[in-house]
C-alpha cells in the first residue's frame, strides 16, 4: 500500500472521491485508470519511454497485489468459511 502522509492523500482523496462516483461499469472504471496513467505519463518531463512505462506497470502491479490482500483475500476467507474449503479431505 502507498502509505503516504494525511497531509499528501487528503487533497487526492478529493479526486479519488469525485472519479469514483462517476465510475458505474467496469468499463467506466478502466477508462479513468487508463485515461489516469496516460496523462500522468504525458506529464513527466521524459514523456513516453521504458522507464516510465515501466514504472506505471510496477504500480499496476503493486496496486492489484495491495488490492488482492486487503480486498479479495478477506473476502474469500469469509466465504471459505461461509462454504466450506474446495478441498475437503
Amino acid at each position: 500500500m502507498p502509505y503516504i502522509e494525511d497531509t499528501e492523500r487528503n487533497p487526492l482523496d478529493v479526486a479519488v472521491d469525485a472519479l469514483a462516483v462517476t465510475a458505474e461499469t467496469e468499463g467506466e472504471l478502466n477508462y479513468i485508470i487508463t485515461t489516469l496513467l496516460w496523462k500522468w505519463l504525458q506529464l513527466t518531463p521524459e514523456g513516453v519511454n521504458y522507464p516510465n512505462i515501466n514504472k506505471i506497470i510496477g504500480v499496476l502491479e503493486c496496486a492489484k497485489q495491495e488490492f488482492y490482500r486487503r480486498v479479495a483475500t478477506p473476502y474469500e476467507d469469509h466465504k471459505l468459511d461461509i462454504n466450506g474449503d474446495v478441498f475437503q479431505q
